[in-house]
């Protein structure tokens, strides 16, 4: 049971589970994340820890720990050991190869609903920032409570300050509402800048931050409706779920799933969706230019990482390894970024040539460089 108020105090709830997904690669911060290190296991801003680990944490106020389960690649299985000691084995469970969030959403929920079939789960990605950690938990009590009483999909929504086309959007349909939970009208992806304004001016319009609340039986019963694919082969392994075969089982069925998004294959669907808009400090740290949003620069506008000389260099976002030396002159709004073995030296507004830069390098100098 929550106490909501200026004083709110959270409960844990036996039923309540958390779901961190961890397989992503980050390749937007080449050359610091790499295949064998993504993001979600780096330090970017500087905090001393690592995202997924700031991610933990900031659930453990409101989730019992034997609830917690990392969804990741199998590759990454010794680096979520590594960053969350605190989970066992059979808390990380290991994707052969990447399909998407759907089918990692899917695994997940499968898997607690036959150990607990009243249980409820939030889903959140192991890269974000989040700056009010008290009302994102007070946020997340809410949404549990409200996907427990109802038989709803809840996603969090942030109230945006700036018309940004990198974010998807949520529309809300401000005649449906029960209590601070709207029901969602449109979902939108990453809009052009003239709509993005548009989204603003309105104010029906909220980021999608890609974190869920529901109750495992009822998103079940959307991937049935909805997914009816990857229903079908997360449904054939039932017996398997908590035991030694259930490995063996996924392996075999992982690959048959198609590569599809939770938004895409069920959130745009269904009737049942509600969102709970908010304002925590949130941003999904998906650029380099979002990483210097967020970081402290100094006098000359720059967001310095490592052992740096500057010169008439302004407005950069610059990450040194450790054990290096850089002298930089005459830059302005650039962003510098070294590794052991790789180097990215390029305008802030190109950044999103990134990807691009990345194929290339894949292509003419071969895959370890990624």
């Amino acid at each position: 049971m929550y106490n909501f108020g200026a004083n709110y105090i959270l409960y844990m709830n036996q039923n309540n589970y958390c779901i961190i997904m961890a397989g992503g690669v980050g390749s937007r911060f080449w050359p610091v994340s790499r295949k064998n290190n993504p993001k979600q296991f780096l330090d970017i801003l500087g905090t001393g820890k690592s995202f997924i680990r700031h991610t933990y944490e900031r659930f453990t106020e409101i989730i019992p720990p034997e609830n917690f389960y990392v969804v990741t690649n199998k590759i990454y299985k010794q680096l979520v050991k590594e960053h969350i000691p605190e989970l066992n084995d059979t808390q990380i469970l290991s994707e052969p190869l990447g399909r998407n969030t759907a089918p990692c959403i899917a695994y997940a929920a499968y898997k607690i609903n036959k150990l607990n079939p009243d249980a409820s789960m939030v889903v959140a990605p192991s890269d974000h920032l989040v700056l009010n950690e008290p009302e994102f938990r007070h946020v997340i009590a809410e949404g549990f409570d409200f996907a427990r009483s109802n038989e709803v999909l809840v996603t969090i929504g942030i109230k945006p300050n700036r018309p940004d086309t990198g974010y998807g959007y949520i529309q809300i349909d401000s005649s449906v509402k029960t209590g601070d939970f709207h029901k969602v009208k449109t979902f939108t992806e990453k809009p052009t800048l003239e709509v993005a304004k548009m989204f603003i001016d309105s104010g029906e319009f909220f980021w999608n931050s890609g974190i869920f609340i529901w109750r495992t039986s009822e998103i079940i019963k959307q991937f049935r409706s909805h997914l009816t694919e990857v229903h079908t082969r997360f449904d054939s392994i039932t017996e398997s779920y908590n035991t030694d075969g259930e490995e063996e089982s996924i392996n075999k069925i992982y690959p048959e799933c198609r590569n599809i998004s939770i938004d895409y294959g069920i959130m745009e669907k269904a009737d049942n969706v509600y969102v709970r808009c908010s304002e925590f400090g949130w941003s999904d740290i998906g650029t380099w230019g979002s990483i210097y949003q967020h970081s402290v620069k100094d006098d000359n506008g720059n967001a310095v990482t490592g052992d740096v000389l500057e010169y008439d260099t302004e407005g950069c976002i610059i990450n040194m390894p450790k054990g290096k030396i850089a002298v930089i002159q005459g830059m302005k709004d650039f962003i510098i970024v070294d590794s052991s073995d790789a180097l990215l030296i390029c305008p802030k507004d190109d950044e999103q040539n990134i990807r691009m830069y990345i194929e290339e390098v894949k292509m003419k100098k071969g895959p370890d460089y990624i």
